[in-house]
């Protein structure tokens, strides 16, 4: 999937290596969504692309001929009696490249992912605090969900 907005080029593509490139964007970017989480190593990143049930989406932009990483996001999928899900975590988009399309681009290739293997629904969470992430998901069609969502720290 590719979108072009004012000179770049944004191209989206499910991970399928992990290079020392790949390793370094993520070194970049996981700081830009969570302060508490250190960035995945060689051998982390490697363990979701050759995982069947995920899949890592990589968002490149080329700009004067060169590609750079500049947003991923993970889906994760889980059978469960009542059929196939697919869970959208870890969205991160680089602060330089915001606003250009590159959050909807990620997801919309998810949710194409996520239909072509049958998944029943996408789900995902997101702060409150983010008003833009949470202004594209409802601008894609997500809806809220009214439900508690609990968690239990290992």
């Amino acid at each position: 999937m590719s979108d072009t907005v004012t000179d770049v080029t944004i191209s989206v593509r499910a991970a399928t290596e992990v290079n020392d490139d790949l390793v370094e964007s993520f070194s970049r970017l996981i700081p830009q969504l969570s302060s508490s989480s250190p960035a995945p190593t060689s051998a982390e990143l490697l363990s979701i692309i050759d995982n069947p049930n995920s899949a890592l989406f990589i968002a490149e932009v080329e700009t004067d001929g060169e590609r750079s990483v500049v947003g991923s996001l993970t889906l994760a999928f889980y059978r469960i009696p009542t059929g196939l899900k697919a869970w959208i975590e870890d969205v991160v988009v680089d602060e330089s490249a915001r606003g250009l399309g590159v959050g909807e681009a990620l997801n919309l290739a998810a949710i194409d992912e996520a239909r072509q293997r049958g998944a029943k629904n996408v789900s995902l969470t997101s702060r409150s605090s983010r008003e833009a992430a949470n202004r594209l998901y409802q601008r894609l069609g997500f809806e809220p969900y009214e439900t508690n969502l609990y968690r239990f720290g290992l």
